[in-house]
């Protein structure tokens, strides 16, 4: 027992390696050989960050193209978790080619292995809801091959190559679909006017970032465009004749671009046309009358706001505290801060019963069905008054809380925050980026605020900024303002906009007024009408603003 093996056994197990690597030999010829440069440059992409093969149904370490990424029952690689990270292949019974790259998910950190610009046969790369940092390579540009390019919710930094304005200069066929999503990917620098000549583009989105100058009027060519989002272009200006021939336009996102001039006249004629905003520019005229019947224009809230004077001496406060999106609560220090948990819509305007303030949201969360417009979270939080942390008021646009009959003089405005839709790392779901600008009085006093970078890159720590502001008309207005910056869809679909959990403003000077005063039948409380249109009816009821 234990000796060496006989002859007859040798020779057995030499049989049956040699039957096994004929039957390798067979499968590989059904299926095709992957090139050894796609090889080499897939272990390479993979090794920089430690990926092996041993948790997923294909192999990194001989074959690539087998098991599951040649499986043509699974769902393709790029929408699917379960081959995560995951490749597929198209293979011809001689040679197989790496088509597809799913990274997203995974907080991969550091920058992008340029082995990859050697899977030339690339048609969807998703490198998404990641860490990655560095800039973007230009070597990108030699996947001419590309239907699918994501880079978004990274951390890249630099400008975008112009080199990616070549990914379709070698086609000899018609592409049906290009969706490129450059949101919050961390670029900044110009829009490179190189992507005119991508005429095959559908889908566009440079949100989120720190862009500067216009939008390129080359984008004129692009004319297969059905989406296209820009947001928060700085150091530029633009204007709006180059959507003249988008008519396959089904969503139009272009808010605070600095784009002026006039709206195109035949904008009423896209007739896919079902989401339009045009929010915080500079432009004049008005849209058409005739528009298309699907068209949903959701913008800018026009806000008139008319001060009523009283008939005898006004009745005035000179403090106020909301606890905002939950119930009345009393702090520990005995400060009364009133309910803010009414039901507001897309386009809404509230007034508290007590008359002290009111808040108007303009904006609508299109990514999900049912919206809410506020949150709650139990977590405790780093501070005496817990509870008020654990609720808070949000919106996909603009958020507006106005004090009402406030008597004049200097205020501090205290605003509490604390970031709850995000989790603390090391997962891609700690990777969200929630920014957006703050004004008190019309005068920009934080631009793009992020509550979890003020509070050290800690999410659930509570976060207070006191402002000194100035009141000199009976009202204070405090407005929440999302720019498109941040990102979007970490850790779910809609997750972006001002955020804040309450709120309390107090007088630096010695008030004149009680903190509760009884209302005459006659006396009126100086006050703020708020009113929320759509930009359409905006441009339809101009005098409005003139008025």
């Amino acid at each position: 027992m234990g000796g060496s093996p006989t002859p007859s056994v040798l020779c057995a197990l030499a049989f049956y390696f040699v039957s096994l690597l004929g039957l390798v030999q067979i499968v590989r010829a059904q299926n095709g050989i992957t090139p050894p440069s796609e090889v080499s440059a897939l272990n390479s992409v993979f090794n920089q960050w430690g990926i092996s093969s041993t948790d997923y149904q294909w192999n990194i370490s001989g074959e690539p193209c087998s098991g599951g990424a040649i499986d043509t029952t699974v769902p393709w690689v790029i929408h699917s978790l379960d081959y995560n990270p995951g490749i597929r292949c198209d293979c011809n019974g001689t040679v197989c080619h790496i088509t597809q790259l799913n990274l997203v998910r995974n907080y991969l950190t550091g920058p992008l292995s340029l082995s990859i610009a050697n899977l030339t046969q690339m048609q969807w790369l998703h490198l998404g809801f990641n860490a990655l940092s560095g800039e973007v390579p230009k070597e990108l540009g030699k996947l001419t091959n590309l239907i699918f390019l994501s880079i978004g919710m990274n951390n890249f930094s630099g400008s975008l190559p112009s080199e990616l304005g070549n990914l379709f200069e070698h086609h000899t066929y018609i592409i049906l679909r290009l969706d490129s999503y450059f949101d919050s990917s961390g670029v900044s620098g110009a829009i490179p006017s190189t992507f005119a000549a991508l005429q095959n583009l559908t889908e566009v989105r440079f949100q989120g970032n720190a862009f500067e100058g216009g939008i390129p009027s080359t984008f004129s060519k692009l004319t297969s465009l059905k989406d296209l989002r820009i947001s928060d272009l700085s150091n530029g200006s633009s204007s709006l004749a180059f959507l003249k021939d988008m008519t396959s336009l089904s969503t139009l996102i272009l808010r605070n671009n600095n784009i002026s001039g006039t709206i195109p006249s035949n904008i009423g004629d896209f007739q896919s046309l079902s989401q339009l905003f045009l929010g915080n520019n500079k432009l004049t005229g008005m849209l058409p009358r005739q528009k298309s019947s699907l068209l949903h224009i959701h913008g800018s809230m026009l806000i008139c706001k008319l001060m009523m004077k009283s008939e005898a001496s006004a009745v005035k406060y000179s403090d106020f505290a909301i606890n905002c999106g939950g119930p009345e609560i009393t702090s520990s220090s005995q400060i009364v801060y009133e309910r803010d948990n009414e039901t507001l819509g897309p386009a809404t305007y509230y007034e508290a019963s007590t008359k002290r303030w009111a808040v108007s949201n303009v904006g609508r969360f299109n990514e999900i069905n049912d919206p809410q417009y506020t949150s709650f979270s139990s977590s405790q939080f780093n501070t005496l008054d817990s509870e008020l942390l654990q609720t808070a008021r949000i919106s996909p646009g603009s958020l507006r809380y106005f004090g009402l009959g406030l008597e004049n003089g200097n205020y501090n405005v205290t605003l509490k925050f604390a970031e709850t839709a995000f989790l603390n790392p090391p997962t891609w779901k700690s990777l969200g980026r929630r920014v957006f600008d703050i004004y008190i009085q019309g005068n920009l006093v934080r631009k793009d605020f992020d509550i979890k970078k003020e509070a050290d890159g800690v999410s659930f720590k509570a976060v207070q900024m006191v402002f000194l502001a100035q009141v000199s008309n009976n009202y204070l207005e405090i407005h929440l303002f999302w720019a498109g910056k941040g990102t979007c869809c970490i850790p779910d679909l809609g997750t972006y906009g001002p955020s804040i959990s309450a709120i309390r403003a107090v007088p630096d000077f010695i008030p004149t007024v009680g903190k509760n005063p009884t209302f005459g039948k006659k006396s009126k409380t100086g006050l703020i009408v708020g009113i929320v249109v759509p930009v359409g009816v905006v441009s339809f009821l101009s005098f409005l603003a003139l008025y």
